[in-house]
């Protein structure tokens, strides 16, 4: 079995993922490597913001490694809240904060489509030093008009995906793995390292 860090604290993610690669790797939050601290996002994209809390984590164990970034992009609001969807409505990452102010700045557009997009970074130690690899999921989808269900996390009880009657936080783990964004980037990055 090989191991992996995930540049995350987020158990949620790190339970997502470990869900859709099965027991061929370990993930292994930063805090399992003995890693307690909070990795800045100052970046505009979510590829740079990747390679950020990549390459911080990287650089202290100098492990295999990969993080990912994902923002929400909404089309009737020029695509925020993108990259800055953890802070929306502030610093706090307060997610309810958040999703109150997505659904006030949607109030009177018709238009609710919107699309969530995972970049994952992987840092690989290869033979000839670091090698740097991205794979990138959309999902698509629309905002409702107000919040359904208490599973997921984040924007999930907002975001219902294109071929689905109920948001991502009616959904289990499994049924979210058939449409979501960090499913298809991980069943890339897991492909990948498959035929390594």
């Amino acid at each position: 079995m090989h191991t992996l860090i995930f540049a995350t604290n987020n158990q949620n993610k790190v339970n997502e993922i470990q869900s859709l690669v099965g027991s061929d790797f370990k993930i292994i939050p930063q805090k399992e490597a003995g890693i307690d601290i909070d990795i800045p996002e100052p970046h505009d994209t979510l590829q740079e913001n990747a390679y950020e809390k990549a390459i911080t984590i990287f650089n202290i164990t100098n492990q295999n490694c990969f993080s990912e970034d994902t923002g929400l992009e909404i089309n009737a609001l020029n695509g925020e809240p993108g990259v800055k969807s953890a802070r929306y409505a502030g610093e706090g990452r307060d997610f309810q904060a958040n999703i109150d102010k997505v659904l006030i700045n949607l109030d009177s557009l018709e238009n609710r489509t919107a699309q969530f997009r995972t970049v994952i970074c992987l840092l690989w130690k290869g033979t000839n030093g670091m090698e740097t690899y991205y794979f990138e999921g959309i999902c698509k989808g629309h905002i409702s008009n107000e919040m359904h269900g208490e599973k997921g996390f984040g924007y999930d009880p907002i975001f219902i995906p294109e071929g689905a009657s109920k948001s991502f936080a009616e959904m289990s783990i499994e049924e979210k793995n058939t449409f979501s964004h960090r499913q298809k980037a991980v069943t890339q990055l897991f492909e990948f390292l498959r035929s390594r």
